[in-house]
């Protein structure tokens, strides 16, 4: 037992020894700080739109169900929580859409910084796609809308088809395999972020009722003070995390959706590390030459302090080295991605599918909005990104197509998430949210389909060599 302790002691030596070996040598630095956290985004959102599929067909087998009143009735129950001096008190969907999704818009936050500052938004030609992209995808989807609900009592919700779920976008990305190409999946990840940013500025502009000018600035001085943090230099999580929540307490009284409260924490969440990683190689290969040197036979790890005292200034010094934004997303993402927006789509997706439904069909806003997605939203992207490339503004990724952009246009038609939030910011209740409910789930459901097999097809052309026919 104590050669197999050493054994393994000697293993993880050597382990850290190589990975301190390629920092020094410049192998690792740009998939440790930049691709891993990038593909660890890919991942935890592909697979969170599994559960996020789940969770809407359980939410529409719980509406449709002997279990429909209950599902509603808690809903709608009212819980009070009191935080030092301030009360909230929300029903069920509304500590949901308010206060968890906060979290959600915080992670978008953190993505949208990171992309900006070691990401695809970093170059302007690729962030210039994203962005047309995500303009062409928001107006034209909007113009679709306000053409068939002009001055009627619909006219409110022409933000609905304007939003992209990265999660199921991502997620029908991933059905395809290893074919399609990296950047492709790059361009969509960072076309959905910014797609994000058009719906938050919607959100904040077209969907604010009223505003309490007393509660922003209280809003203002929190986030204020969240800046000077960053500027200080402080990396204590919790600092952001208290000041954060205060921000939240204030845009809940502002008459501004609070969830914006998470987009602002994120920006101050810094993102450089404390200590450059010359001098992190210096002390960590100091730290592991005396954890060799202490390395005593007979003695357990538990019982070897001079071992402890070596890897605790080795944790010490990786956590000077690792950069806030991404601890923080790392820690957030899964929760987010896991159990946050499954948890919104169970308590947003349910819809009675009676009667009612098939008189849905013919209204003004289901039809604007399923047109929306399924028709806006693809030849906005695709025609918008087209006449950016054609005009030198932006170009393609590497090895990508305009068939993988024809196909990604539509998945750009999957709005669910963004979409259903933006509806109840929209209606509230009512008819039309039903209408609108509708729409989004048909039009998402064919966007997806059809992107998934343009896709497939672009796929199996470019494995067989034919060539590009746009």
């Amino acid at each position: 037992m104590a050669n197999q302790r050493g054994v393994e002691e000697v293993g993880m030596l050597r382990r850290l020894r190589m990975t301190v070996g390629k920092m020094r040598t410049g192998e690792a630095p740009a998939p440790l700080m930049i691709l891993l956290p990038f593909q660890r985004f890919l991942q935890t959102e592909a697979s969170g739109g599994i559960l996020l599929l789940a969770a809407t067909a359980l939410a529409l087998i719980l509406a449709n169900s002997p279990l429909a009143g209950l599902y509603n009735e808690t809903l709608h129950t009212e819980i009070a929580v009191s935080i030092g001096g301030a009360h909230v008190a929300e029903s069920v969907l509304g500590w949901i859409n308010e206060g968890l999704m906060a979290l959600f818009f915080l992670v978008v936050g953190l993505e949208i910084k990171r992309e900006v500052v070691v990401g695809d938004l970093r170059s302007p030609k690729r962030a210039a796609l994203s962005l047309v992209a995500a303009i062409g995808g928001a107006l034209v989807p909007a113009a679709i809308y306000i053409a068939l609900n002009a001055g009627g009592p619909g006219s409110r919700g022409w933000g609905i088809p304007i939003g992209t779920d990265t999660a199921f976008t991502l997620g029908v990305l991933a059905l395809l395999g290893r074919g399609i190409p990296s950047g492709l999946r790059a361009f969509l990840a960072s076309f959905a972020i910014v797609d994000d940013v058009v719906a938050i500025l919607v959100i904040s502009i077209a969907y604010t009722s009223h505003i309490s000018w007393v509660a922003l600035a209280v809003v203002a001085g929190c986030f204020a003070l969240l800046m000077l943090a960053n500027f200080l230099g402080i990396r204590r999580l919790a600092v952001y995390a208290l000041l954060g929540v205060a921000l939240w307490l204030a845009m809940l009284s502002s008459g501004v959706h609070a969830t914006v409260a998470g987009i602002l924490v994120a920006l101050t969440i810094p993102v450089r590390s404390r200590i450059d990683s010359s001098d992190f190689v210096r002390r960590a290969r100091e730290y592991l030459d005396a954890f060799a040197a202490s390395h005593y036979s007979g003695l357990r790890m538990l019982t070897n302090e001079d071992q402890q005292a070596a890897l605790e200034a080795l944790e010490d010094s990786a956590e000077q080295f690792q950069v806030p934004l991404q601890r923080v997303e790392r820690a957030l993402h899964p929760w987010v991605a896991y159990l946050i927006v499954p948890i919104f789509a169970l308590a947003n997706a349910g819809i009675a599918l009676n009667e009612g439904f098939a008189k849905s069909l013919t209204q003004p806003v289901t039809l604007g909005v399923l047109l929306g997605l399924l028709v806006g939203k693809p030849v906005g992207v695709f025609v918008s990104t087209w006449i950016a490339a054609r005009t030198r503004i932006a170009v393609l990724p590497e090895a990508v197509t305009w068939r993988h952009m024809f196909g990604v246009a539509f998945l750009g038609g999957i709005g669910f998430t963004m979409s259903l939030f933006i509806t109840d910011l929209a209606f509230g209740s009512g008819a039309f949210i039903i209408q609108a409910k509708v729409g989004i789930l048909l039009g998402s459901l064919v966007a997806g389909v059809i992107g998934w097999l343009i896709l497939r097809n672009a796929t199996r052309t470019a494995n067989s060599g034919a060539s590009e026919p746009i």
